[in-house]
C-alpha cells in the first residue's frame, strides 16, 4: 500500500503540472499491472512523457540538483572509488571527486535511499563528504556501463588505441554499444584541464606531433605530445560537441560547448584557427562557480575598497576597465555588478558571448546573423528601461558613442576597453572617436588591471632582498624588509605558486580631472594629477603585495614594466 501511494502521488503531482493527463495515468497504471515497472518509467515507456521531465521535476519538489548523464563526462578517479557492482545495485554512479575539498558527487534515481547512502559512505571510509544529484533511471543504467565499461584515464585510452586491445566483455548485453576511444580522449582532456585548474587549453599541431598545452595561473604548461595522426580524429570530436562545421578546413571558426565536468556545469569558448601544420584549436574554459568574486574577497587596500564604493555610488556615469585579453577584466565586471544586484534595480547586458549567467540580470549575446550587433544592441537595451548596462566591449566609434549616450542619459554603464594603463584610456577613446567634451563628466572612473599568480602558503621562502630589489621596491637595505620568493611542493605541483589576484589601479575621475580632460591635457598632466590625489599605479599595487608576502617581485615584473621605478 505504501508503494502503490508513492507511485499515485508521482503521477498525481505530473497531472498538476499538466504535464500527463489522468487518462494517461489510468492507462500507466494498467500496463504496470503486467510490467511491474515503475510508474515514471512506464509513463515513459508508453512515450506520455520524458524521462528527463521526471527527473527534473522529481528535484525540484524535493529541492535537489538534477543532472543530465548525456552531458557529463565520466570522473576516473571517482569510478575507481565505488565499485561497479556496488554501483549497479544501488542504482547510483558516482561522476566527479574533489580530491581538495574531499567530495564525491553521486547521481541516485532515489533519494531517500538512505540504506544505499549509508553503505557508501562505510565503502569510503566515512572520511568523505557524498554530495547527491538527481538521475534518470534509464539513463544512470545506460551510462553505468558506459563509464565503468571502458578505460577513462588518458594513459590508458592512449594504450588502447596504440595496441587496438578492446574489452569487448565489458559491453552489457542489450546496450551492444562503444564508444570510440578518441571520444574518452577528448572528455578525458578536459576533466584532466579542468581538475588542474586551467582557464585554456590548447591544441596545437606541429609536423610530426600535436602539442597539447593548458594556461595555468596565466602561464601556459605543456601537458602532452601526441603522434600526429590523433590530431584529425581529436579535432572533428571538438568541432562536432562545438557546432562548429567539420566539413570547413580552411577558415577560422568559433564554436561554444557545455558539459558537466567534477559535478559542476563547465561552459567552453571555442575558436579554431588554421596554420600551416593544420587547425589550431583553443578552448577558453568558462566555469561559472569561479567567476564571481566578492569585492572584499579580492585582496584590495581600503584606500581602493573605499574608491570603489565612491564609484559604483555614482548613479549616472560610465565605468571603464581595462586590460589586455585574459587579465580578468569580465570577472571584475561581475563582481562589481553582483555587489549591487538586487530586485529593485534592472541590470542589462550585452556581450559577446554571455560568458556567465547570472539570476536577475537580462544578459544578451551579440548575434551578427540578425545583425544585433554592440551599437544596435545597446538602443535596443535602452527601451527596455534599465538602469545598469553592461558592454561586453568597446571596440569602435558607434559602440563608444553608444554606450555614452547612454551614461548621458542617466544610466549608469560597464565595460571595458583594451588599454595598457587607466590614464591610457582616455587616448584610446580619442582615437577611438569620442570628442573629449563627450568624456568629460561622463567617466565615473577607470580601473586598470592585470591578474598576478599567489606564492604557496605551505613552501614559501623568506629572504633579504638585494640592493636593486629594494631600490624597485622604493625601500632602503637598512630597513631589513623580508619578502618572499618560490620554492614549489607537492601542493602547488613544484610551481611555487597557487592562484592568482588582481593587481588594480583605481582611477576615479572627479571635476578636476574632468577639467583636465576637456582641455585635452597630456597623459603626464593627468598622472601628475591624478598622483596627487592618491593615485596608485599598478606597479604600487604589485609591491604592495609583495610587502605582504602574497607573491613575488619576479612575478610582479613578469606582468608589469617596473623599469621605469629603478633610479
Amino acid at each position: 500500500m505504501v508503494e502503490q501511494r508513492k507511485k499515485l502521488r508521482l503521477g498525481e503531482l505530473l497531472v498538476n503540472q499538466g504535464l500527463v493527463t489522468h487518462d494517461q495515468v489510468r492507462i500507466a497504471l494498467i500496463e504496470q499491472k503486467q510490467s511491474n515497472l515503475p510508474i515514471g518509467r512506464q509513463l515513459v515507456r508508453l512515450g506520455f512523457v520524458t524521462e528527463a521531465v521526471i527527473r527534473d521535476l522529481l528535484a525540484h519538489t524535493i529541492g535537489q540538483e538534477s543532472i543530465d548523464l548525456s552531458k557529463v563526462v565520466a570522473d576516473a578517479e571517482a569510478l575507481r572509488m565505488v565499485p561497479k557492482e556496488f554501483a549497479r545495485h544501488n542504482n547510483l554512479l558516482p561522476i566527479a571527486y574533489d580530491s581538495q575539498n574531499k567530495t564525491l558527487v553521486v547521481a541516485i534515481t532515489d533519494m531517500f535511499n538512505v540504506v544505499a547512502l549509508d553503505q557508501l559512505r562505510a565503502t569510503l571510509g566515512g572520511q568523505i563528504d557524498i554530495k547527491t544529484v538527481v538521475a534518470g533511471e534509464a539513463q544512470l543504467e545506460e551510462y553505468a556501463d558506459h563509464f565503468y565499461g571502458f578505460e577513462l584515464s588518458v594513459d590508458g585510452i592512449l594504450r588502447e588505441i596504440e595496441t587496438g586491445e578492446i574489452d569487448y566483455q565489458s559491453l552489457q548485453v542489450g546496450t551492444g554499444e562503444y564508444t570510440q576511444p578518441v571520444v574518452r580522449l577528448v572528455g578525458a582532456l578536459l576533466v584532466d584541464a579542468v581538475k588542474r585548474g586551467s582557464s585554456d587549453i590548447h591544441f596545437e599541431p606541429e609536423h610530426a606531433f600535436l602539442r597539447v598545452r593548458y594556461r595555468i595561473d596565466g602561464v601556459l604548461e605543456q601537458v602532452r605530445s601526441l603522434h600526429k595522426t590523433y590530431w584529425p580524429g581529436i579535432a572533428v570530436r571538438l568541432k562536432v560537441i562545438s557546432g562548429m562545421n567539420i566539413a570547413e578546413t580552411r577558415a577560422p571558426q568559433d564554436g561554444r560547448l557545455s558539459l558537466n565536468l567534477n559535478g559542476r556545469s563547465i561552459d567552453f569558448r571555442v575558436s579554431c584557427q588554421p596554420t600551416i601544420h593544420g587547425e589550431n584549436i583553443v578552448l577558453r574554459v568558462l566555469d561559472r562557480e569561479k567567476s564571481i568574486i566578492p569585492l572584499d574577497h579580492m585582496g584590495l587596500s581600503p584606500e581602493a575598497l573605499e574608491t570603489l564604493a565612491l564609484m559604483m555610488a555614482r548613479p549616472d556615469g560610465i565605468v571603464i576597465v581595462t586590460g589586455p585579453t585574459g587579465s580578468g577584466k569580465t570577472t571584475t565586471l561581475y563582481s562589481l555588478l553582483s555587489h549591487i544586484n538586487n530586485e529593485s534595480v534592472n541590470i542589462m547586458t550585452l556581450e559577446d558571448p554571455v560568458e556567465y549567467p547570472v539570476t536577475l540580470m537580462r544578459q544578451t549575446s551579440v548575434n551578427d546573423a540578425v545583425k544585433m550587433d554592440f551599437a544596435n544592441g545597446i538602443r535596443s537595451i535602452m527601451r527596455q528601461d534599465p538602469d545598469i548596462i553592461l558592454v561586453g566591449e568597446v571596440r569602435d566609434h558607434e559602440t563608444a558613442e553608444m554606450a555614452f549616450r547612454a551614461a548621458m542619459t542617466g544610466h549608469q554603464v560597464f565595460t571595458t576597453l583594451h588599454t595598457n594603463s587607466a590614464l591610457g584610456a582616455f587616448p584610446r577613446l580619442l582615437d577611438i572617436g569620442i570628442l573629449p567634451d563627450i568624456m568629460s563628466g561622463n567617466i565615473i572612473g577607470v580601473i586598470a588591471q592585470r591578474l598576478v599568480r599567489v606564492l604557496c602558503s605551505h613552501c614559501k621562502e623568506a629572504y633579504r632582498p638585494d640592493q636593486d630589489e629594494s631600490a624597485i621596491m622604493g625601500v632602503k637595505p637598512e630597513d631589513n624588509i623580508t619578502i618572499y620568493k618560490p620554492v614549489g611542493c607537492p601542493r602547488c605541483n613544484s610551481k611555487g605558486y597557487r592562484g592568482r589576484r588582481a593587481l588594480m589601479e583605481l582611477l576615479r575621475i572627479d571635476s578636476d580631472l574632468d577639467g583636465l580632460i576637456a582641455q585635452r591635457a597630456s597623459a603626464q598632466t593627468l598622472k601628475n594629477a591624478a598622483l596627487e590625489k592618491g593615485f596608485k599605479t599598478l606597479a604600487d599595487d604589485g609591491i604592495r603585495r609583495v610587502l605582504e608576502g602574497e607573491t613575488s617581485l619576479a612575478e610582479v615584473s613578469r606582468v608589469i614594466d617596473l623599469t621605469g621605478r629603478v633610479r
